[in-house]
C-alpha cells in the first residue's frame, strides 16, 4: 500500500497518521510507546517514510544521548551525590515555605545535571518524609516539586529530552548542535522566576489532600488486620501458605504466623500450618468470609470461645481480661513498605497473579491507594496503573532489588545511605570531565555521554544490571520511533503547511505575536503527548516558520525547547507530573489550577529571555 495507490497527498496522510497517533496518546488505552511504534511502522507502509531510514532512530544521537544521561543520573544516585543533599534537606524546620523553597529549589538544581524525573524521584521519598515528620499534607508539596523538576530541566542541555533533541535538530540544519550551556541563561531566568511564584503563591493553588501524611493514615493497619487461628477442624491444618493461596483461589496476603510465643513473617514462614497457629491477615469483610467458608479460619478473641478451653473455676472474666489486654496490632519488624508505582513498570496494567509478586519477587501486596484513597476491591482483582501507591511487605534485604525490577519508588520507611567516598569523588569527575570535552568541542554530546557512562559502568561507580536498569525503555523507544514520523512531517511539506498557516494569522502582527502562538501551540501539544514526542513534531514547524519570516532558526527552536518542557496541565504530559498523582492524592482537574498560571508566568518571562539571549 502507497500514497499512490490510496490517492492522497502525502501532507494529508501525515496529518491523518499524526491525527490518529495523537488520539491514541490521549486515549491512554495503549502504552505511549506502542502507539508511537505503530505509527512509524503506519508512516513505512503508507510510503511516509523509506523502509531503508524506518529504524534509524534508535541510533539517533538524540536517542543515545538521552539513554547514556540515564545512566549517569542512576550512577549519581548510586554513588550518594543525591543522598547527601537530601539528608540536608530533612534539617529543614516546621515552616512550609523554606521547606517549598529547599525542597524545589533543590530538584531544580538536580534537574539540571541530570534527567528531570531522576531528580524527582530521589526527592520525592524525601518530601514525603518531611510531610510526615511535620503533618504536612503532601498534596501541598509534591506538585510544586514535580512542577520544579521540569523547570530545573530548562536550564542545561541534558535536563530534559526536549534540549537534547532541538540541539540536535539544530545540528542537522546548521551543522552546529546547541552547546551544553546554551540553554542556560534562559532557563535559570525561567527556573527562578517560576521557583518564586511556585514558593510564594503556586502553592497555596494546590488541593490540600488530608489523610495522606502517614502510611497508617492512607493504609489504616490496624483497622484491617485481623487474627484469625487454626483449629484442628481447619481445612488450613496441615497446608503450607502457598496452598492456602492456591485452596482460597485468592491473594490475600498473611503478614505473620504466631506460633506460641514465636512471630515469623509471611514471607518466611515456609512450613505447615498447626493446630493452635495464629495468622495476621489482611482481610475485610468479604475475605473474612471467604477464608471461614473455604479452609475454615474464623477470627478468635471471641469470649464464649475461650470459656470452653478453661477449666478453673471462677474465670469467667479471664477471657475477657485477654482480650482487654490486646493491643492494637503491632507492624513493627514486619517490613511494611510504601512505594509508588512508576510510568515505565512492567506492573501496569497487569494483575498480582499475571506478576507473582510472591513467587518471583518475594512481595506480599497488602492494600492499593488510588487518587488518595485505598482500594477495597479484591486484591487479585486489580491492575495496577501509573501513580497507584501499594503497600508491600517483603524482606528487608531483598525488597529493594524487588522494587527496582518492578519499577517501583519508595515512598515510605526508605533510609538514606551514603555512598562511598571515593566513588562520589569519581562520580563527579567522570561527569566533569564529560562535560569539559562538551564544552571545548573535544566529543559531541552523545559521544561524551555515552563514554561516561561507561566508565561509570566499568569502574564499578554503577553495576552493570543496574545501568540497563536505569535506560527508561518506552522513553527510548518513543524517540526512536517518533524521529523518522517527524521528519516525515517536514518532507512531506506539513510542516510548512502549518507554518503557512501561522505566518497568514501573523502578518499583521509583530513577530513576537507569531512566537506566542508557536509557544501555546508546542505547550499545548506536551499536555497530552511526551514532551519529548512534542518536541519531535513541532521543531520543523518552528524550523519553517522561521523561514517563512526569514529570520534566524535559533529563538524559533529555543521557543520549542521551553515550551515543549511546559506540561503543566495535566497529569499526563509528564513522567514528573504522573509520579506524584497517587501519592499526593490529586485528581486529574487538580493540575491546571496551579499549571495554568506558571504556564503563563513562564511564557511571559521566556520569550523576551529568549530574544534577548538570541536575537531574531
Amino acid at each position: 500500500m502507497t500514497m499512490d495507490s490510496i490517492g492522497l497527498a502525502p501532507s494529508t496522510l501525515v496529518f491523518i497518521v499524526l491525527g490518529l497517533t495523537l488520539a491514541a496518546f490521549m486515549w491512554g488505552r495503549f502504552r505511549y510507546d506502542l502507539v508511537a511504534l505503530a505509527a512509524l511502522l503506519g508512516s513505512v507502509m503508507l510510503g511516509l517514510v523509506p523502509t531503508d531510514d524506518a529504524f534509524k532512530g534508535f541510533g539517533h544521537p538524540a536517542v543515545i544521548t538521552v539513554a547514556a544521561v540515564l545512566v549517569i543520573s542512576r550512577g549519581f544516585e548510586r554513588s550518594g551525590v543525591v543522598d547527601i543533599i537530601a539528608n540536608q534537606v530533612l534539617k529543614v524546620g516546621e515552616r512550609l515555605l523554606l521547606q517549598l523553597l529547599v525542597l524545589v529549589g533543590t530538584v531544580v538544581v538536580l534537574s539540571g545535571v541530570m534527567n528531570n524525573v531522576g531528580a524527582l524521584a530521589l526527592l520525592l521519598p524525601v518530601a514525603m518524609r518531611l510531610a510526615r515528620e511535620h503533618n504536612t499534607s503532601p498534596s501541598l508539596l509534591l506538585m510544586p516539586l514535580a512542577f520544579g523538576s521540569l523547570l530545573g530541566g530548562l536550564t542545561t542541555l541534558i535536563g530534559t529530552p526536549p534540549n537534547i533533541i532541538i540541539s540536535t535538530y539544530r545540528g542537522n540544519i546548521t551543522g552546529e548542535n546547541f552547546g551544553m550551556f546554551s540553554f542556560t541563561p534562559v532557563g535559570v531566568a525561567v527556573a527562578l522566576v517560576g521557583l518564586v511564584f511556585i514558593v510564594l503563591v503556586g502553592w497555596r493553588l494546590t488541593p490540600k489532600r488530608s489523610g495522606q501524611a502517614s502510611t497508617d493514615e492512607m493504609f489504616d493497619t490496624a483497622n484491617y488486620l485481623v487474627e484469625l487461628k487454626v483449629s484442628e477442624e481447619s481445612k488450613a491444618n496441615g497446608l503450607t501458605l502457598q496452598q492456602l493461596h492456591d485452596e482460597l483461589e485468592e491473594t490475600i496476603p498473611v503478614l505473620a504466623v504466631v506460633r506460641e510465643d514465636n512471630r515469623r513473617a509471611g514471607y518466611s514462614f515456609h512450613g505447615v500450618l498447626q493446630e493452635g497457629d495464629i495468622l495476621l491477615l489482611e482481610a475485610g469483610p468479604d475475605e473474612l468470609k471467604l477464608l471461614e467458608d473455604k479452609v475454615g479460619l474464623s477470627a478468635i478473641a471471641e469470649p464464649e470461645e475461650d470459656d470452653k478451653h478453661n477449666d478453673e473455676a471462677g474465670s469467667e472474666n479471664k477471657p475477657s481480661e485477654k482480650t482487654d489486654e490486646r493491643q492494637p496490632v503491632d507492624t513493627e519488624g514486619l517490613q511494611l513498605i510504601e512505594a509508588v508505582v512508576r510510568n515505565d513498570s512492567m506492573m501496569i496494567n497487569r494483575s498480582v497473579r499475571q506478576l507473582r509478586l510472591n513467587q518471583q519477587f518475594g512481595l506480599h501486596l497488602v492494600a492499593v491507594a488510588r487518587d488518595g484513597g485505598r482500594l477495597k476491591q479484591r486484591l487479585r482483582d486489580i491492575r495496577f496503573q501509573t501513580g497507584d501507591v501499594l503497600l508491600l511487605q517483603g524482606s528487608e534485604n531483598e525488597i529493594a532489588d524487588s522494587l527496582a525490577t518492578l519499577g517501583c519508588l519508595p515512598l515510605a520507611n526508605r533510609e538514606l545511605h551514603l555512598g562511598q567516598p571515593r566513588k562520589l569523588a569519581l562520580s563527579i569527575g567522570i561527569f566533569a570531565l564529560a562535560i569539559l570535552a562538551m564544552l571545548f568541542d573535544l566529543l559531541p554530546a552523545a559521544v561524551a555521554m555515552s563514554t561516561a557512562a561507561l566508565i561509570s559502568l566499568l569502574i564499578g561507580v554503577l553495576p552493570l544490571r543496574e545501568g540497563y536498569q536505569a535506560i527508561d525503555g518506552p522513553v527510548i523507544v518513543l524517540l526512536a520511533a517518533m524521529l523518522p514520523v517527524g521528519e516525515a512531517l517536514e518532507t512531506s511539506g506539513g510542516a510548512e503547511i502549518i507554518a503557512d498557516a501561522l505566518l497568514r494569522f501573523g502578518v499583521e502582527w509583530p513577530i513576537i505575536v507569531s512566537l506566542a502562538g508557536l509557544f501555546i501551540l508546542s505547550m499545548l501539544l506536551s499536555n497530552v503527548v511526551n514532551n519529548a514526542a512534542a518536541a519531535l513534531l513541532m521543531a520543523p514547524i518552528a524550523a519553517s516558520l522561521a523561514s517563512g519570516f526569514d529570520v534566524s532558526l535559533d529563538p524559533f527552536l529555543m521557543i520549542v525547547a521551553v515550551s515543549a518542557s511546559c506540561a503543566f496541565l495535566t497529569p499526563i504530559g509528564h513522567q514528573s507530573n504522573t509520579l506524584v498523582l497517587g501519592p499526593g492524592g490529586y485528581q486529574f482537574g487538580d493540575y491546571w489550577k496551579l499549571g495554568l498560571p506558571l504556564s503563563l508566568v513562564v511564557m511571559v518571562v521566556a520569550i523576551p529571555a529568549i530574544l534577548w539571549a538570541w536575537p531574531l
